[in-house]
């Protein structure tokens, strides 16, 4: 049996090719153009997985679907070679925020890591959002101050419209004149993470924002 090599964000993604699949089946389109977009969602899926062994390739591959009752076995079958979120515990998160002395830390016996693209979590009594992740083989975390939104808005992580906060953290950018110049980034984030991981189909904005933050 091949190993466990689809991350979160790809079942995802995967799971959202296959819901338009299902859409454009729903409309009585000429088989020519059903088959075409089989083929476009194939080709978006293995570009999305590009280290996927033949054998992975073979177990991705949509050709042979034909049914919803099909397609929901098809991502029954592959949510088991999902790569879990890498298990972390409370002294490894202290050590990652060391500045903040009063850490409330989530209780990590309640997340299901195989539905997690990142760790996050909020501090309603200090209005913070911290953000974990494993970047380049690294486990990084950033502090971020959040506020209401107050509406629903789109996600700068996950591109999905929902209720979300506007979340900022401080950088220390790097300028030969002023080495002291600190630097406020933010954006809109999902106001609940386990949503955002649900719905995250690339982690291209979310590294980006952590490099920024971490001067990477």
């Amino acid at each position: 049996m091949t190993e466990k090599f689809i991350r979160n964000e790809q079942f995802n993604f995967i799971k959202k090719q296959i819901a338009l699949i299902k859409d454009i089946s729903k409309r009585n389109v000429p088989q020519s153009v059903m088959r075409a977009e089989i083929d476009l969602a194939n080709a978006k899926i293995l570009d999305n997985i590009p280290n996927a062994t033949y054998e992975q390739q073979n177990m991705l591959d949509l050709s042979s679907l034909k049914t919803d009752i099909e397609y929901d076995q098809y991502i029954q079958h592959l949510s088991s070679f999902v790569i879990p979120f890498p298990k972390i515990n409370e002294q490894q998160l202290k050590k990652m925020f060391p500045k903040n002395k009063k850490l409330k830390l989530p209780d990590l016996s309640l997340i299901d890591h195989s539905k997690l693209t990142y760790l996050s979590w909020n501090d309603l009594g200090s209005n913070k959002k911290f953000i974990v992740y494993e970047l380049d083989g690294n486990m990084v975390g950033i502090e971020c101050k959040v506020k209401s939104a107050s509406t629903s808005n789109y996600c700068s992580v996950c591109h999905s419209v929902g209720e979300v906060v506007f979340f900022s953290t401080i950088t220390k950018a790097r300028k030969s004149k002023n080495p002291d110049y600190y630097r406020s980034i933010g954006n809109l984030i999902c106001a609940d993470s386990s949503e955002c991981n649900k719905k995250i189909t690339n982690v291209e904005y979310l590294t980006t924002i952590l490099k920024e933050s971490l001067g990477m």
